[in-house]
């Protein structure tokens, strides 16, 4: 079981010494999220049990269709907006016609994805962070352990299982969603037909960019229940923070989306 260990470093007193000890901070916590996602990874060996079945299911549903709404209403207005942008930068060209191309490329690759990871961060990793949080400050987890249940298995595995699952299934559906909304634009404001947008967009696309999407997709997915669920089993000081630590879940989660994104396209279309 991971926890915040007590801060014995001396007080510092100089902005090199304060640099110093964030970078030692956060090299701990990372070693510390990296040990509880390989921790949550070998209990996932215990996925068909039917406690966990149950719960891997459950959170699935919380996670995935509950978000669907939220993930429905930006995937479309972000296709929109892609559609509208960069049809008028081609309709300066005469080239309008490929606006379906840049739609489903941008969406496959990097928006899709990355949109995904924004919403589910800030609305299913926040979820998780304060529950568990709660359920530390409450010492309901020091009870699990009280009574030999693992609760990295029996909170964790589940919370990451079901991420890994819906995660990329959710980024291919708002990428199939943005190219719709994308195309209501093409047709009412750039004159270019269903057809010829459809046409253009799938002739563009290569499977690659299909499962460079969905990779990444999965990466985020791991990287929001990792975040969540540390900053949840690490909360202290009560109420206060439980707030903590969620902000703190949102903000971490948001960061590497960012940061594993653009590694991710930079190996992989590094031409």
């Amino acid at each position: 079981m991971i926890t915040r260990e007590p801060n014995n470093l001396p007080e510092t007193t100089s902005m090199p010494q304060a640099l110093g000890r964030e970078c030692l901070s956060l090299v701990a916590e990372t070693g510390r999220c990296g040990v509880l996602l390989w921790q949550a990874l070998l209990a996932a060996r215990h996925a068909l049990e039917p406690r966990m079945r149950h719960e891997t299911v459950a959170q699935m549903y919380v996670g995935g269709i509950r978000s669907l709404p939220v993930i429905t209403v930006v995937a479309v207005f972000t296709g929109m907006i892609l559609a509208l942008q960069t049809g008028l930068a081609l309709s300066r060209y005469n080239q309008e016609i490929y606006v379906g191309s840049a739609v489903m490329l941008s969406m496959l690759r990097e928006m899709g994805p990355f949109m995904t990871g924004l919403i589910l961060a800030a609305c299913v990793g926040s979820s998780m962070a304060a529950q568990l949080g709660t359920m530390t400050v409450n010492d309901e987890i020091a009870a699990l352990e009280i009574m030999s249940i693992d609760p990295v298995r029996f909170l964790m595995t589940p919370r990451l299982l079901a991420m890994l699952v819906m995660t990329p299934v959710l980024g291919f559906y708002t990428c199939m969603m943005g190219v719709i909304g994308g195309g209501v634009v093409a047709m009412t404001q750039l004159n270019v037909s269903w057809s010829q947008y459809m046409v253009n967009a799938i002739d563009f696309a290569l499977t690659k960019d299909l499962y460079v999407g969905m990779f990444k997709s999965l990466l985020f997915g791991a990287i929001i229940a990792t975040m969540s669920c540390y900053e949840g089993f690490t909360t202290s000081q009560g109420a206060v923070g439980v707030g903590l630590a969620t902000r703190r879940s949102v903000i971490g989660a948001f960061l590497l989306i960012l940061i594993v994104g653009y590694f991710v396209t930079r190996i992989f279309y590094n031409n």
